[in-house]
């Protein structure tokens, strides 16, 4: 990997805490660290130093120290990010302080997201936008207007108390988990994954589980990420035709991340059962599985039933009847009745994946009639173009095998 590349992924963000310590302020922060990157160009041609993050961090700091002294009389009028008095700051400390100030209960969800990915994951308002599929004008504006909440509030930055802090890291956990999500299956465009959110993500919880080892939920959130990007390569073939978790070759996962994302799974569970806790119990069960046929799906229905009891959301409960239709012995009629019931939650109303899960279901009951009509409900609600492709593939073939049946039973 080149060396400012790998610096960018890796360091960005301390970089960018340390400066925002020192500067008090985040966009002259992020400006400074942009420049200290653009001249590590040139001076890495030459010779790359040793430690690159305490060269960007100095280089910064002194881009900054010239800019705070060309536009002092300015900087005066401006509201300063409030950071607090301490002389044992550390760059974990820094960077911890970084990640809570982004998903302050200040901010509203979506702020927390494009604020995090623009400051923590140091992607441009451009890559933002391609990546949630919103206006980049849009996501400029998110941006200003969380910044300029974080200097107007007086929100500071700092870690919060130990009263603030379970709140303040389910936000911190949700805004990471986002990015993930919106990594791991695209919501529109051509191609199924975006990996470089996945990788931001996966980055991301790795530096928190860093700072905060003791932390289950931490942990747990890790685990899914090196779990589900595990499967990556896998879930597409040479054609980028999308191939389900029953059609992949398993010998292709990554067995590095796989065997980490096992790891932080173990450890996430033996210091609680909570929402992430049991996401990766999940992932880690299918990443231990020979083939789908061997896949413990009753201990998976467990999983989620605990699951549905912490995090308590239709589409839980929606991925829970996935897996009770896959225990061996269940009645798919009563299955279909329950997605049809779960139909009326307004979150599912224009959620893919439920007429997919109900087409499946139907196709395995032999009404391929109505499976093909669920088959092309759910390729009309999805965005992602290599789902939309293989759903209309299972709604052609589905259709086909109920005309065979027309014709032999006629």
């Amino acid at each position: 990997m080149d060396p400012i590349e790998e610096a960018h992924r890796r360091w960005w963000p301390q970089v960018l805490a340390a400066t925002v310590r020192f500067t008090r302020d985040l966009d002259l922060a992020q400006d400074c660290v942009q420049e200290a990157y653009l001249k590590a160009f040139a001076a890495w041609s030459q010779e790359v130093p040793r430690n690159r993050a305490a060269w960007l961090t100095t280089a910064a700091r002194r881009l900054a120290i010239d800019r705070m002294r060309r536009e002092a009389t300015l900087r005066s009028k401006l509201p300063l990010l409030v950071i607090e008095d301490d002389e044992t700051s550390t760059p974990e400390t820094d960077l911890l302080r970084l990640i809570f100030t982004c998903a302050h209960p200040a901010l509203s969800p979506d702020a927390q997201l494009v604020l995090a990915l623009r400051l923590l994951g140091g992607l441009t308002v451009t890559e933002i936008a391609a990546g949630l599929l919103l206006k980049e004008a849009t996501v400029a504006a998110r941006i200003t207007r969380a910044k300029q909440k974080i200097a107007a509030a007086g929100i500071p930055f700092r870690v919060p108390s130990e009263a603030e802090f379970p709140e303040r890291l389910t936000a911190v956990l949700e805004v990471i988990h986002l990015i993930h999500t919106a990594g791991h299956t695209a919501p529109e465009g051509a191609e199924l994954t975006r990996p470089d959110l996945s990788a931001k993500a996966r980055d991301l919880a790795g530096m928190l589980a860093e700072l905060m080892p003791t932390q289950s939920e931490v942990q747990g959130l890790l685990a899914v990420c090196l779990l589900t990007d595990a499967r990556v390569e896998a879930r597409t073939d040479e054609d980028g035709a999308l191939l389900l978790l029953a059609d992949q070759d398993r010998s292709a996962w990554d067995q590095d991340l796989v065997h980490a994302g096992l790891r932080a799974a173990t450890q996430s569970l033996r210091g609680g059962v909570g929402r992430y806790a049991l996401q990766a119990a999940i992932a880690g069960l299918h990443a231990q599985a020979p083939s789908i046929e061997h896949t413990d799906w009753g201990l998976i229905v467990t999983m989620y039933d605990g699951l549905l009891a912490t995090w308590p959301t239709p589409v839980v409960a929606l991925n829970r009847l996935a897996a009770v239709s896959m225990v061996p012995g269940t009645d798919l009629v009563e299955v279909l009745a329950e997605l049809d019931a779960l139909g009326a939650e307004p979150p599912l109303l224009a959620y893919p994946y439920l007429p997919a899960i109900r087409a499946d279901v139907l196709r395995r009951l032999g009404r391929f009639a109505q499976a093909e009509s669920a088959y092309a409900v759910a390729a009309a609600l999805t965005g992602n173009e290599a789902e939309r492709a293989y759903l209309r593939r299972r709604e052609e073939e589905v259709g086909g095998w109920g005309r065979d049946v027309g014709v032999t039973s006629a």
